[in-house]
């Protein structure tokens, strides 16, 4: 049997450094909104949404920077029948559920003096992200929860704005940008987790190691690239982050900052 006070002392080292990391915590104000229970099916919708955007992202960055195009296409259709669920309403749980992950191997760009360390860490980001995805899925089915399509909200977009239109610094940026992104999931997870049933806890509570591992893995990303102190940077965006989550927002999601 787990020791509960050894659980709570494990998540809080786990959130230690996250903590440190971001500028703010999130808002009583959005917690409130947030454990209401007929806000739950906006709260699964959207991070049914923000797991399978996140593995995108991923995909996205291997594509653009690490691989040939050849190696863009196998990655590309591993997200094929995700896409397709969420975007066109095919396929179901079942499909998904017997789906496999990339039929070959990617392999960098000769030319990439980084193309292995940003596909090994983002693979692995992306295999982690679908199978979130799924679970999603499978809780909402399970509470009868039909996913409907949700705009995308103001967070994700506010802070790309803000990246440098020349490389290799816009690389640098956004991997920044994901580290705050994967760490703000992660302190919300924890935020929210305590207010929800015990099934949905527990859920919230194991998404955490992962999420926390994202964000170490895309700053760890950012520094090796950059190859010097971007701590500025890091900052410029920790307060962007920061006042997106505590400034006022009519659209209620996941990432959203505090409900008007």
């Amino acid at each position: 049997m787990i020791n509960p006070k050894s659980f709570m002392t494990n998540t809080e080292k786990l959130l230690a450094p996250i903590l440190s990391f971001l500028q703010c915590q999130t808002p009583e104000a959005w917690i409130d909104e947030a454990k209401k229970p007929e806000n739950l099916p906006i709260i699964l919708r959207d991070h049914l949404a923000c797991e399978l955007k996140a593995g995108q992202t991923a995909m996205h960055l291997i594509r653009k920077y690490a691989v040939d195009k050849e190696s863009g296409k196998i990655l590309a259709d591993w997200f094929k029948p995700y896409e397709g669920y969420l975007y066109r309403k095919e396929g179901d749980l079942h499909s998904l559920a017997n789906q496999e992950a990339m039929s070959k191997s990617v392999f960098p760009k000769s030319n990439s003096d980084y193309g292995q360390d940003l596909i090994d860490k983002m693979v692995m980001l992306i295999k982690e992200e679908l199978h979130h995805f799924y679970q999603v899925l499978e809780i909402m089915e399970g509470r009868d929860i039909a996913f409907e399509n949700t705009t995308a909200g103001r967070y994700a977009k506010g802070m790309m704005t803000h990246v440098t239109t020349h490389e290799p610094e816009t690389l640098i940026d956004k991997l920044i940008c994901g580290a705050y992104i994967e760490a703000r999931s992660c302190e919300r997870f924890a935020k929210l987790a305590p207010h929800l049933d015990d099934d949905l806890h527990k859920f919230y509570i194991s998404l955490l190691r992962s999420e926390a591992r994202h964000y170490q893995d895309y700053l760890a990303l950012a520094e090796q690239i950059a190859g010097k102190d971007i701590s500025e940077r890091i900052a410029h965006f920790g307060k962007v982050e920061a006042e997106l989550i505590l400034s006022d927002d009519e659209d209620f999601k996941f990432h959203s900052g505090v409900p008007v």
